[in-house]
């Protein structure tokens, strides 16, 4: 391990001010916000394959989640987790309450609205919750399997992470928002598939995720390992 980086256990990594932690946590907002906005209302079709176009940005928020557990430990990443879960509701209030105004007469742009922000609840609901409890488990298994590699091994982290992260996303999203409408077999075959692309992507993006693991390293000046961390959701200590 560099001479260059502060090691901090636990709760230590939490309490300490980090330069650049504000911008990861506004990318990973932003690009939560943005992939569940823009690319959710999309099918799209490459090499005779259908799927949401969501998914080809949504899981960059996952490599961002595994930056925020590698970098500025789970504590930190848990607060980033909230404000992510806090401003979909918000997102998906926002897009009711404008669907819902009654339209200025000569306006024609309603049943478009409609059919891009007008989601069901069944869908809103799936994907607030489905990214709650994925992106906390991506994270506790991050941190997890931080402390059991020593450190060493970013690429089992990231890929691990998301392994499971997604599958729990996968399996709390799809059949909240499809279940009854897609057959049994519809709704199994999409999860399961759109689970794999996910880990797929993910390995795919690696080296993007080394590179800036080790950029925000270097400039925080920092490695902090969860040892004693309170992993509970719900806890209080998750103070920059």
């Amino acid at each position: 391990m560099s001479t260059h980086l502060n090691m901090l256990d636990g709760q230590a990594g939490a309490r300490r001010h980090y330069r650049y932690f504000d911008y990861v946590m506004a990318a990973f907002v932003a690009i939560l916000l943005l992939s569940n906005l823009i690319g959710a209302a999309k099918l799209a079709t490459l090499g005779g394959y259908t799927f949401g176009a969501g998914i080809m940005f949504f899981p960059i928020s996952y490599v961002l989640g595994d930056v925020l557990t590698e970098v500025y430990g789970y504590a930190n990443a848990r607060r980033c987790v909230w404000v992510g879960f806090a401003a979909m509701i918000f997102m998906a209030f926002m897009s009711w309450v404008v669907v819902a105004l009654p339209p200025a007469s000569g306006w024609s742009g309603q049943s478009a609205y409609e059919s891009v922000f007008g989601s069901t609840w069944r869908i809103v609901a799936a994907s607030v919750i489905a990214f709650w409890a994925g992106e906390f488990v991506n994270s506790f298994v991050m941190a997890k399997m931080k402390i059991w590699t020593e450190g060493g091994k970013l690429w089992t982290r990231t890929i691990g992470s998301t392994f499971f992260g997604q599958a729990i996303d996968s399996l709390i999203f799809y059949p909240i928002a499809f279940l009854g409408i897609w057959s049994t077999g519809q709704v199994l075959t999409v999860m399961v598939t759109n689970w794999l692309l996910k880990v797929v992507w993910e390995a795919l993006l690696t080296p993007v995720t080394y590179a800036v693991v080790g950029w925000l390293k270097r400039r925080e000046g920092v490695e902090v390992f969860d040892r004693g961390t309170d992993f509970s959701p719900f806890a209080k200590a998750d103070a920059v």
